[in-house]
């Protein structure tokens, strides 16, 4: 009963969902519709519930002294802060508890909340993914090794859209005739980018969606059972 409540309320829901799509009139619109407030509402529990665990998992490995506490302290402290900060004087246009913060704005050229948000998450997140750039061109080398037939064509497409997007392309391939103007890499370039690169693109959505259909039909059968806490 504990699981099979659940299984037939996801089924009933998926079933009402699914032919609301096929059959846009009433009551499948309306029931769709207050099954989507559903939605939101559960997904705003949702967000307070990951909070909850932020904190908790963040407070058990600083109690633990576990590897690089420190980091997690600096976690809590600035979720701490951002949210005091954003209940005392909102956001944006909202309001916080004291109202509008005039003097603070005045001050900063933005609420708090703002003015941390654009010039010290910002930064911190530019930093973050600059120094992924190195991780992903190290990616790139290891992929563009050439083992095989298909490592040697990714290389050689790789290397045409590096350099047909700098001025070095230009440079290169500038000195062609114009009835060679195809072979300029830059025109590469856009030919692969517009048209192997979009329909490979277009191959994995297609391929993400037939995935996102037969997960949601394994979940609304009963045989896709994992969110219930168990694959049994």
């Amino acid at each position: 009963m504990k699981k099979n409540i659940p299984l037939l309320f996801a089924f009933v829901v998926g079933i009402i969902v699914l032919a609301s799509e096929f059959i846009p009139h009433r009551p499948f619109n309306s029931i769709t519709e207050t099954l989507q407030n559903w939605f939101m509402i559960i997904s705003g529990f949702a967000i307070l519930l990951g909070q909850i665990s932020l904190v908790r998992v963040n407070v058990s490995k600083i109690r633990n002294r576990s590897r690089d506490w420190q980091f997690y302290l600096a976690c809590l402290i600035s979720f701490a802060l951002m949210v005091i900060i954003g209940l005392l004087w909102g956001k944006q246009e909202a309001r916080g508890i004291l109202g509008q913060g005039a003097a603070i704005t005045a001050n900063l050229g933005s609420k708090p909340f703002d003015y941390l948000f654009d010039n010290v998450y910002i930064h911190l997140s530019a930093t973050m993914f600059s120094l992924l750039a190195f991780f992903i061109a190290s990616a790139a080398y290891r992929a563009f090794i050439i083992r095989s037939f298909e490592s040697n064509l990714l290389m050689i497409t790789g290397v045409i859209v590096i350099l047909g997007r700098t001025s070095m392309g230009s440079m290169l391939t500038g000195w062609l005739p114009a009835r060679l103007h195809f072979l300029h890499l830059p025109v590469l370039t856009d030919f692969i980018m517009q048209y192997p690169n979009s329909a490979a693109q277009r191959a994995i959505m297609i391929s993400a969606a037939l995935g996102i259909l037969g997960s949601s039909l394994r979940i609304i059968l009963g045989i896709e059972r994992s969110y219930l806490g168990s694959d049994k």
